[in-house]
């Protein structure tokens, strides 16, 4: 089965029920997303040293846009409506969520780069001396 063919199954529901558990799967994956991306944050910051900051902030936002496809997937492969049990709603919950997880995750990347640029200089000045 390829990626495109588990993509397709996992938007419609899959074989487990209804049309809302593609909605679902796609809120639960942005949530997952959103936490790690949270957790990257947090590692940035220095709240708390354990893990890697850049993995978790790769980490999120993967997840977030595979939290987005899956919703976008979801929304353009359902039928119906809002308020007809296919999980529109749900879906449409899930796109701001993985996206804000894959904002966290940039954001995280981006903080990250600039600790390391700060650490090498830091570093440089004082096996070197200062250059001004």
């Amino acid at each position: 089965m390829s990626a495109t063919d588990v993509l397709a199954v996992a938007a419609e529901g899959g074989v487990i029920g209804d049309g809302r558990s593609g909605a679902n799967l796609a809120l639960g994956v942005g949530l997952v997303g959103v936490a790690i991306g949270w957790l990257a944050l947090a590692r940035v910051a220095g709240r708390f040293s354990t893990g890697n900051a850049r993995t978790g902030a790769m980490a999120a936002m993967v997840v977030g846009m595979v939290g987005t496809a899956l919703a976008a997937l979801h929304l353009a492969t359902s039928s119906g409506g809002p308020g007809t049990g296919n999980g529109m709603v749900g879906a449409v919950a899930a796109i701001p969520l993985g996206l804000i997880a894959m904002a966290f995750g940039r954001r995280a990347l981006s903080h990250a780069r600039r600790t390391e640029r700060t650490a090498d200089r830091a570093e440089h000045e004082r096996e070197f001396g200062s250059t001004s």
